[in-house]
């Protein structure tokens, strides 16, 4: 008997099994691929691990992809320390490349989360300081006297003069004692930066203790960044002289002046930003570096970043000023009627003045300077070298 044409199943129908397969039916498995063969066994599906937040681009949907690339399902932001791409900001500011917000938001952060070790002692340095010219003053008013006369033109004793001598120049001797003072703190206040950017906070025995061994250098560094500007500035008045001397003619000294002026304006700012703005931090921070060397390292973080780092110090400085006449001219209409009205207290009411109207700068200039100063250096070594790594192995995000 011939046997008919073999019978194929209906189109959709399931193919029958294979002989020795076992009967009934087998463990569920995802369906065959197009062109596939069904008999080969199911890999079970891999853990599928969160998308990272918008600051890791090239993962899902944060960045561009390659053409048939498997894609992690979206989910929650990973916690800090699993994607070496996310914004880690274990204290006041985002261990990463910083922008002008984030510098000041840095700076404010400091201060106000160390308050003791910032404010506090700017505070404590400039009132010890302002100490010795209202002792001085109030002493010669209440028992000599003393007499504005002599400054309008009027008669007046040698006794007068000396008196008038004393107060004054006591005012000038403290005012470069409190300089001084704020210097130290400047070198307090980048400890201070250095061990908020892990989350650590350093009152005010802490951070004077971490200055131990490099005081005195600070001093120096401090002098020297105050004497360049001189030395350059007398070095091109002499030259204005010889000029005047050599050729006194009208036409070669307005030549001279729209040529030099400017560029020796640019030269100071050039110098400044180069040389002078960073090295306090530099010196305080790195260990094995000295006066100098601290002035090269500021040299070679603002390579390239002239006039980012430019940009912000002088609107630092800009802010601090404005803060500081806005203190100082209520005091200084104070002083004023104080002299009209009585003569004999006009100096000590002017002394008054100018103690307090530095005192209360003081308390907000000198800190909120030191603080953009140390973050913009911390900011320029985190974008040069890798400083940031260091930061986040010291807070325990990172641990190789």
């Amino acid at each position: 008997m011939s046997e008919g044409p073999p019978s194929f199943p209906p189109p959709g129908a399931p193919l029958p099994p294979e002989p020795g397969a076992p009967a009934g039916p087998g463990p569920a498995g995802p369906p065959p691929s197009p062109g596939g063969n069904p008999g080969y066994p199911s890999y079970p599906s891999y853990p599928s691990y969160p998308a990272p937040g918008p600051e890791a681009p090239g993962w899902g949907q944060g960045g561009p992809q390659p053409s048939g690339a498997w894609l992690p399902p979206a989910g929650p932001t990973p916690p800090p320390g699993m994607f070496l791409g996310a914004a880690h900001k274990p204290g006041a500011f985002p261990l990463r490349p910083l922008n002008l917000g984030a510098i000041y938001d840095g700076a404010f952060r400091i201060i106000r989360f160390n308050p003791k070790a910032t404010v506090g002692a700017a505070v404590l340095v400039t009132v010890v300081a302002m100490l010795l010219p209202v002792l001085v003053t109030v002493a010669l008013t209440f028992t000599a006297g003393l007499s504005e006369d002599v400054l309008d033109g009027g008669e007046a004793s040698t006794g007068e003069v000396l008196r008038l001598a004393t107060a004054y120049g006591s005012l000038i001797v403290s005012v470069l004692i409190a300089q001084v003072g704020v210097t130290l703190v400047t070198g307090m206040i980048c400890h201070v930066a250095r061990a908020a950017a892990i989350g650590r906070r350093l009152d005010l025995g802490e951070a004077w203790a971490a200055t131990r061994g490099r005081r005195w250098r600070l001093i120096g560094l401090a002098l020297l960044v105050q004497l360049i500007p001189v030395l350059m500035i007398a070095i091109y008045v002499l030259l204005w002289f010889a000029l005047i001397v050599l050729s006194p003619g009208t036409v070669a000294l307005v030549l001279w002046g729209v040529i030099t002026v400017p560029a020796f304006v640019a030269l100071l700012v050039f110098v400044y930003t180069r040389l002078l703005y960073l090295p306090v931090p530099a010196l305080m921070l790195e260990k094995e570096v000295g006066v100098l060397g601290s002035m090269g390292r500021s040299w070679h973080l603002t390579r390239g970043q002239f006039w980012r780092t430019f940009g912000i110090g002088i609107l630092t400085v800009i802010i601090g000023s404005i803060a500081g006449q806005i203190i100082a001219i209520p005091l200084g209409i104070v002083a004023g009627i104080v002299g009209v009205s009585a003569p004999q207290y006009a100096t000590l009411a002017f002394v008054l003045a100018q103690a307090v109207g530095l005192v209360v700068q003081y308390a907000f200039y000198a800190p909120f300077l030191a603080s953009v100063s140390s973050v913009q250096y911390i900011d320029l070594r985190m974008r040069k070298e890798g400083f940031d790594i260091e930061l986040l192995r010291e807070a325990g995000i990172l641990t190789s």
